[in-house]
């Protein structure tokens, strides 16, 4: 059976990073995050988005159930996470990153634009963000992204 016949589910969450790094040393981790999770996700069939900022992850995982949980699994386990909290955990009968084994937007100024609106809409507390409102985020960012590189 391959990945696109199993039913999906689809995890957003976000976390708070653990590290007391220099700010170059930190864009250096999360570029190693990203392509370790690029790899890892492209072979288990997980896609999905992550955006970063003020030491907050928000992130989208998307694809077979068995392999989005053991994904997740994997962040929960990682020491570079806290206070992971899960805004939404649904079947979803199709994928919204389908062409991303791990989108990624960072803090240039079109994803500081939506993401900071977010934050704004809640008072700054990224606790009080639902799961729908970064799953829109990261979607309409990744979206811009995609469009911006296809043109450039």
């Amino acid at each position: 059976m391959t990945h696109t016949d199993q039913e999906l589910l689809r995890v957003v969450y976000f976390s708070h990073h653990i590290s007391d790094q220099a700010q170059d040393l930190m864009a250096w981790e999360i570029d190693a995050i990203l392509e370790k999770s690029q790899i890892n996700n492209q072979r288990v069939g997980v896609t999905g988005a992550l955006i970063f900022n003020a030491g907050v992850f928000g992130q989208v995982l998307e694809g077979p159930v068995s392999a989005v949980e053991d994904t997740f699994e994997r962040i929960q386990m990682d020491e570079r996470h806290d206070d992971i909290t899960v805004l939404e955990l649904c079947r979803v009968n199709e994928r919204a990153f389908s062409q991303w084994s791990m989108g990624y937007v960072g803090a240039d100024r079109v994803s500081a634009e939506l993401f900071g609106r977010v934050g704004e809409e809640t008072g700054f507390d990224i606790a009080r963000l639902d799961g729908q409102q970064i799953f829109e985020t990261l979607r309409a960012l990744t979206v811009k992204n995609e469009v911006s590189t296809r043109v450039a």
